[in-house]
């Protein structure tokens, strides 16, 4: 005989899971005491939102489902925002609730909530287990589910008597076998052939990177079609990394917080290739003026983002890897010298903003000179606010990954992301950088580190203000600073001798590079704050 707890960890053995993120409780305690005889890595975190941004880390670094872990009730509604920030970047995770008796299910007993219901808008699909011998069926459609076709979180609720239950036995299907769900990942020969001719007819095309190159792992793919066409490059937030920002006709992030050299390319296109990206209103503010303007190709394996945003010309279904690779080798070079020559010139006429202090620390020149120091696969995990976008401006991805939360916009995702990123990769060198508001949203993770002693380095830009904020309060409500002054931070480094860990402080540009050196030399967790002024602007 053998229990429902069992069968669902035997099923992530069998699905290969290495390291799972969770917080245990009551209901959840049968596949706790199996999960703990098994040869699976739990990570105890400190708050069930930061088991699935740690999942979402893991995942984005190794490219596998990341699994994380709650009970029912509370600990089910802290995950909720962890699966939204998932969901909305496309991230493939398995988040595992327990939930109450099956028999007490609707009579609001203790700890009970209907997170199946909850998470319906924000989950690639949901399960609510009734029978424990569909525990197999359902793990092995919900992994196919969350890695395969647009990726994303599929969540599996459990009720503590079905994880008691025992049965004779149980079999792990071979594969899934799910009726009316069949992503399509070759794209469309037609369309195909429309989009190369529309390239070739162009006279000043631009292609625009989104997230979805990014999780095809078709960086290959896009730099071998930019090579073979010639044609320029922007990027959405999500997109960074796939080309280095020093690359020769890499133009950079597009957007409201973008470079306005990548930005003047979009609106002075002819054609744009919109490859894997939503282009929501952060990226382009007025889609239907650049429709206007310039054809579109849209290419995205997720039929239902293609025109949403953006009135498309060309829409092309399928896998970014696969499609990307029937482009390149269809595409013939046609010399565009002027309109390459153009754009190059913008770029190469920006002065970047932001130089060294003597009396604070400027993050802007300081994430440059970060960028330099750190190793070519090195992967950066930047929070939300003014840090995000001081780091998607100024640090170069090279062969690494850029890690942020692009569509929630979720504060204090970088730190428990830096986590399961290193967790994934743990050769490669792991940076978060956050702002002293995201950081005290999960400043508890610090005990995470201590008990994993996971080698990442956290950089904090102490400010006291909720800067973003601040700007948009300074912009439109006549400088009144409602509840965006941080009064009360607690000492940082004071705070990280607390857990043990080496900590220093840098109030000024020099300082931080030859701390940051000493924090990227050092063998274990580090942590570095900077002291900002408030005053600094995020672009």
């Amino acid at each position: 005989m053998i229990s429902g707890a069992e069968i669902m960890v035997k099923c992530l053995e069998a699905e290969g899971v290495e390291i799972a993120f969770g917080y245990p409780g009551a209901v959840i305690c049968p596949f706790y005491d199996y999960l703990y005889q098994s040869s699976i890595r739990h990570v105890l975190v400190r708050e069930e939102q930061n088991a699935a941004h740690m999942a979402s880390g893991y995942a984005r670094s190794c490219g596998k489902p990341g699994v994380c872990i709650a009970t029912s009730g509370p600990g089910a509604t802290n995950l909720i925002t962890g699966i939204a920030t998932a969901y909305m970047d496309s991230i493939p995770m398995v988040a595992i609730t327990g939930q109450v008796n099956s028999e007490l299910l609707g009579r609001d007993v203790f700890q009970e909530a209907d997170v199946t219901g909850a998470c319906e808008s924000f989950t690639k699909h949901s399960y609510l287990v009734k029978d424990t011998k569909e525990l197999p069926r359902i793990f092995k459609e919900a992994f196919h589910i969350a890695s395969t076709g647009r990726p994303g979180p599929v969540l599996i609720d459990v009720p503590v008597d079905v994880q008691q239950r025992e049965i004779e036995s149980f079999t792990y299907p071979e594969k899934a076998e799910i009726i009316g769900y069949k992503p399509r990942t070759q794209g469309h020969a037609l369309q195909i052939k429309k989009a190369v001719q529309a390239i070739e007819e162009s006279k000043r095309p631009l292609i625009c990177c989104g997230g979805g190159v990014v999780l095809a792992g078709a960086r290959e793919e896009m730099k071998a079609f930019a090579r073979n066409s010639g044609i320029p490059i922007v990027a959405t937030m999500m997109g960074i990394g796939v080309v280095p920002m020093d690359s020769d006709r890499y133009l950079g992030m597009i957007g409201s917080h973008g470079r306005s050299y990548a930005n003047r390319a979009m609106h002075e296109a002819d054609l744009i290739i919109l490859c894997g990206a939503r282009v929501g209103d952060r990226a382009v503010a007025a889609p239907e003026q650049v429709a206007e303007q310039a054809k579109i190709i849209h290419i995205d394996i997720d039929p239902a983002e293609i025109g949403k945003n953006m009135p498309v010309d060309i829409p092309i279904v399928g896998d970014i890897r696969q499609v990307l690779g029937q482009l390149a080798e269809k595409i013939q070079l046609v010399d565009r010298p002027e309109w390459v020559q153009r754009v190059i010139e913008y770029k190469n006429s920006y002065v970047p903003h932001g130089q060294d202090r003597e009396d604070a620390v400027e993050p802007r020149s300081f994430i440059r000179s970060l960028s330099r120091l750190m190793d070519d696969n090195a992967i950066l995990a930047a929070d939300v606010g003014q840090n995000q976008i001081w780091c998607a401006r100024n640090y170069n991805v090279k062969e690494g990954r850029f890690l942020t939360s692009g569509g929630l916009g979720t504060m204090g995702y970088a730190l428990p992301a830096a986590i399961g990123a290193k967790l994934a990769k743990p050769h490669r060198e792991v940076v978060a950088v956050c702002g002293d508001g995201s950081f005290q949203m999960v400043m508890g993770e610090l005990g995470t580190l201590c008990q994993t002693g996971v080698d990442i380095k956290l950089i904090i830009m102490e400010n006291g203000r909720l800067g973003m904020v601040r700007e948009l309060q300074d912009r439109l409500y006549g400088h009144r600073h409602a509840a965006t002054v941080l009064d009360g931070n607690p000492d940082f480094v004071a705070l990280c001798a607390a857990y043990g860990l080496p900590a220093r402080l840098a109030e000024n540009n020099r300082q931080a590079v030859e701390y940051a050196k000493e924090m990227l030399e050092h063998k274990g967790p580090f942590v570095l704050v900077c002291r900002v002024d408030p005053d600094t602007p995020t672009i």
